[in-house]
This record gives C-alpha cells, structure tokens and sequence, in this order.
C-alpha cells in the first residue's frame, strides 16, 4: 500500500520507524500490479542503483521536498538523509512510465520529469542537469 504524503511527513520516533520498516527487496515490489519482468531485466537491476537527492512535488502545492532517493530493485525508497537507516516510504515503479511534465501540468521548473502509473502522479526535479539525467 503506498504512502501518503502525510505518513512521509509524520513525526514517528525511529523506534516506531524501525517496527514498521520494511526491506529493500523485491518481494515487496508491485504483487498487486500483474507485472512481469525479464530475466535481463532482473539481472541488471540487480547490478544497478542510484541514489542521490531529488525534490518532490507536493500535490496541489507549489512546494517541493527535498528527499534522499535510492533506486533499486524496481523500486524507489525515500529518506530524510542519507544517513537515514529505514526509509520514509517507497515507491515500486513496475508498471509506471517515466515523462516530462506537459504544459497541462502547471511545473515551470527545469530538470522535472513525470512517474504515471494509472491515476497515480508524481513530479521530481533534480537539482542539475547530470543529475537528471541519470
């Protein structure tokens, strides 16, 4: 079940975080999507990650959280830091495409790019150009 913007910002102290952490696998990738994946696909994924800080749009908002951002396994985990030990929340990706932002949209900013999946909208921006396009 994916996260709301109000989870991501509540104030659980780490111990409650830790009691309801969950791991950074695929097991708890998209079971509910009916997606399947190639073996190469699988194979380099697993041999790639990325991480970094990328902004996050808030809905019917203009403002943008700055978030630690680890892509793996199919999957993005979101923290405060990078020196966060849990994740606030993740975001399995299967099944989304990945866009720019159409005039439609309202984002004037540089470096923003779109994850759909189905009615479920996301904006990022990242805070340069190599940056975004890794």
């Amino acid at each position: 079940e994916q996260e709301s913007e109000d989870d991501i910002h509540s104030s659980r102290s780490s111990l409650d975080r830790q009691s309801h952490h969950r791991a950074n696998t695929t097991m708890h990738v998209c079971w509910y999507r009916n997606t399947s994946i190639s073996m190469t696909d699988h194979s380099v994924a697993v041999e790639n990650q990325l991480s970094g800080y990328l902004l996050r749009k808030f809905k019917n908002s203009n403002g943008w959280q700055k978030l630690w951002v680890v892509f793996t396994n199919f999957c993005l985990f979101f923290y405060k830091t990078h020196q966060d030990d849990y994740p606030l929340a993740s975001l399995p990706l299967l099944g989304y495409t990945v866009s720019s932002p159409i005039e439609a949209d309202g984002i004037q900013k540089d470096y923003v790019f779109k994850l759909q999946f189905k009615s479920h909208v996301y904006f990022f921006r990242a805070e340069s150009k190599y940056t975004f396009e890794r």
